[in-house]
């Protein structure tokens, strides 16, 4: 069974067990969290909500805080002696798929 659930203005595919990493929300890690359920699906059945399904959750625990990859982003004029170079670390939460409950 899988479902298809939104955070931070994406959406995500998600199973039991499976880990996935969504913008930050402020929880602390070992704390639960659910999710509205957009669609349900497995075992040739399809189930889809307008624009939720009413009574479907989809539970998880955030396991942690953490941030992505460091991108190096360059800022130049020509001609005018004008460069800047920034780098940016994207804050993630880690969040563990505990059950999905139709």
């Amino acid at each position: 069974m899988y479902a298809i659930i939104a955070a931070g203005g994406r959406q995500y595919r998600v199973s039991q067990g499976d880990v996935i990493y969504i913008d930050k929300v402020n929880q602390e890690a070992n704390s639960k969290i659910s999710f509205d359920v957009l669609m349900i699906g497995g075992e040739g059945d399809v189930k889809v909500g307008n624009p939720t399904i009413e009574g479907a959750k989809v539970e998880g625990k955030v396991i942690a805080q953490v941030k992505g990859e460091k991108i190096t982003v360059y800022k130049y004029k020509s001609k005018k002696d004008t460069k800047r170079k920034i780098g940016h670390r994207q804050p993630y939460t880690k969040v563990e798929i505990t059950a999905i409950n139709a």
